[in-house]
């Protein structure tokens, strides 16, 4: 199983060289391919962000609404793996242990790791604190 964090979802969809070679490795890597709640939530939360700083000028709201639409849709293209008890557990686990990262960085650990799985992710920096989780970073040439 390969989980993709945000920064690999955008890389995905961008025309450049990076996002090409990372769809043809995973076009052959043989894995089925998740994200994360949190990654959804990272997304969505930014495009909600920007309808509310326009929220005087309505027209201006359009084309902010049908990126954000745009990312719904995106997403319900994906696996989706979801906040459960077993990632909160051991989200709290790592809390208790001094483990500092970003609290989302370390959801989405908690997830990969909750599900045995490789996360796809260009913050190898933060994400090599968190102990038991595998990670490679594939847009790296």
């Amino acid at each position: 199983m390969v989980v993709l964090d945000t920064n690999h979802l955008s890389a995905l969809e961008r025309a450049g060289p990076s996002g090409t070679r990372l769809r043809d490795r995973l076009s052959t890597c043989g894995q089925d391919l998740f994200t994360t709640v949190i990654s959804v939530e990272e997304q969505l939360r930014g495009r909600m962000g920007t309808i509310s700083r326009l929220a005087r000028q309505p027209h201006m709201q359009i084309e902010a609404y049908q990126r954000f639409y745009e990312r719904v849709e995106h997403y319900a293209r994906w696996s989706v793996l979801s906040w459960d008890n077993e990632s909160a557990d051991l989200f709290e686990s790592h809390r208790k242990q001094g483990i500092r990262i970003g609290t989302l960085d370390l959801k989405i650990a908690c997830i990969a790791i909750t599900h045995d799985a490789l996360l796809l992710t260009q913050n190898t920096v933060d994400f090599a604190k968190v102990p038991g989780l595998r990670f490679e970073d594939w847009l790296v040439v």
